[in-house]
């Protein structure tokens, strides 16, 4: 991802502008109330279990064993959803990322992010990337798990309100540490409290 560019021209080009006038069939017979759960491939469903549950506080719900799921499978929750996240053994190698680029998790606060990035820290886990990417607003630490799949620990995800505004190009501030996302907030985005 290319770093501190706003591409005000690109985003305003006529395929970005097709793109952003899209909008749901008003005729739809459903609506879709949140993103229920993701399923992951690994390569050793307890190392990455144990992932989950130890570094990132994740509870196991069930369990399949070979007779059920080729691999094993594993459900974990971290609110009272049945699951969030499901491990399927069987991966060959390590995630390429080319499918998918990468999974969030939210906190309720911003220093929840901090400690997550010492406790990922102190586990050995490699961050990737920490503080605050351009649209959405959000402050972050990004990380990899066992299996190379990208992860985010996030807070402050701008909301967009009923009358579907959405933060400007000119107001996001994007940093490279937490430190500076702390210091450099956007307008409305309140860091004072760590």
């Amino acid at each position: 991802m290319a770093r501190g560019v706003i591409d005000l021209e690109g985003m305003r080009a006529p395929e970005a502008e097709a793109i952003r006038a899209l909008a749901p069939d008003r005729s739809l017979p459903f609506h879709i109330n949140k993103i229920g759960h993701v399923v992951l491939k690994v390569r050793d469903v307890r190392r990455s279990a144990e992932f989950y549950t130890r570094v990132l506080g994740f509870k196991v719900s069930d369990v399949y064993p070979d007779t059920m799921m080729p691999g094993k499978m594993v459900f974990m929750r971290c609110n009272a959803d049945h699951h969030g996240v499901a491990l399927v053994g069987g991966a060959k190698g390590d995630s390429s990322g080319s499918e998918m680029h990468h999974m969030a998790f939210e906190v309720s606060t911003l220093a929840e992010v901090i400690r997550a990035r010492d406790h990922l820290r102190a586990h050995g886990v490699k961050i990737e990337f920490e503080g605050r990417r351009r649209a959405g607003a959000q402050v972050a630490v990004e990380f990899r798990d066992p299996d190379g799949h990208w992860l985010e620990i996030y807070w402050g995800l701008d909301q967009v309100g009923p009358d579907g505004k959405i933060r400007p190009p000119g107001e996001w501030r994007e940093c490279f540490s937490l430190d500076d996302a702390v210091r450099d907030a956007p307008p409305g985005q309140d860091t004072s409290g760590v």
